[in-house]
């Protein structure tokens, strides 16, 4: 078993909601104002570090891995050792291999080059999905419903299409099902792209907070709207 701890951003949160309420219903123009703020901020810190504490989890280690004697500390680690992945992150990229196989055999047997750069861009931002995940395993609950719905219904539509299509023939119902199908593809594409831009919103918000407190810290020292001109 390894134990790891991810630490909680939500403090920042609070410390920025802080500078954010004042700035907006108190006064902050004179040097006591920032300090007041500023020690509000730091209580607002320690309040938030106590609701919300570091959380921390164990990862289980495959058979191999546990069959292997863990290094001392005074034993350097095997050049190329990759670390512990979880049985859940396994099977993450085993599914992101056989749907990025799956979608490279459509486009390469559907002869269309619209469908093909549409599958082309559908291939690429699901592995940007699923490799965003792998990176951080706690979103993986937020890309549930696209690995146990959108995707595989995304390979379903599109493997209707091959086969209609190897048909060779034109008809009503052939003809009106891929002309859906088509039509679908350009929705399906803007939703892969929402999706990974939702998995970057906690990020956003950290890096926004992060401008907000600094910009007002700079504001307090006096660091801001300065004109440096170059040496005499």
């Amino acid at each position: 078993m390894n134990y790891v701890k991810e630490k909680t951003v939500l403090p920042i949160y609070f410390v920025g909601a802080v500078w954010l309420i004042w700035a907006l219903l108190l006064p902050l123009y004179r040097p006591t104002h920032f300090i007041m703020c500023a020690l509000v901020s730091a209580i607002a810190y320690y309040v938030g570090k106590m609701i919300f504490p570091d959380r921390g989890y164990t990862m289980e280690a495959t058979a191999a891995e546990a069959a292997v004697p863990k290094a001392q500390p005074h034993e350097a680690k095997p050049e190329g050792e990759k670390p512990a992945v979880s049985p859940e992150i396994q099977e993450l990229l085993q599914e992101r291999d056989r749907a990025v196989r799956e979608l490279k055999r459509l486009n390469d047997a559907i002869e269309n080059p619209v469908i093909s750069a549409k599958i082309d861009r559908m291939e690429a931002t699901t592995k940007k999905i699923i490799d965003a995940v792998v990176e951080k395993p706690a979103k993986l609950p937020q890309i549930r419903k696209f690995l146990s719905y959108y995707l595989p219904t995304t390979l379903k539509l599109l493997n209707a299409y091959d086969r209609m299509d190897d048909t060779g023939i034109s008809g009503e119902n052939i003809d009106g099902t891929k002309g859906k199908i088509e039509d679908m593809l350009d929705t399906i594409c803007t939703a892969f792209d929402r999706q990974l831009d939702a998995l970057y919103g906690e990020e956003a918000l950290d890096i926004s907070t992060d401008i907000t407190v600094m910009e007002n810290l700079l504001a307090q020292e006096g660091l801001t709207g300065l004109q440096m001109g170059s040496p005499s």
